[in-house]
């Protein structure tokens, strides 16, 4: 029978692998098991504690194109949602006076 004591060095061993694999991993988590398995959860912690991270800057997404065009120069930096229904709103506008050049503009959004 496994001892808990060689659970504990097998598990180390494979904990102190500098650059491990799979076939390390699987061993892992393997030892792991065994040793919750017939020993009962241990109190120390196995994985070190990694901090979580978010990308998210809690700013509202804002339009970051630039043109030399007097459009863009006036979006530059405001709030997109608002932004994308100023355009939405203008391209129901544009289907209802100039169908044609609405068409085209879908298709080059499509593509």
């Amino acid at each position: 029978m496994i001892t808990e004591k060689d659970l504990q060095e097998a598990i180390a061993e494979c904990q102190g692998v500098r650059n491990p694999n799979a076939s390390t991993c699987i061993k892992l988590a393997a030892f792991l098991t065994i040793q919750r398995e017939l020993y009962g959860e241990k109190d120390h912690p196995v994985i070190e504690e990694v901090p979580q991270y978010s990308f998210d800057t809690g700013k509202p997404d804002t339009v970051s194109y630039y043109s030399d065009t007097e459009f863009a120069g006036l979006i530059e930096g405001k709030d997109a949602n608002t932004m994308w229904a100023i355009v939405d709103e203008l391209m129901s506008t544009l289907q209802v006076i100039e169908p044609r050049l609405y068409a085209a503009v879908i298709r080059k959004v499509r593509s």
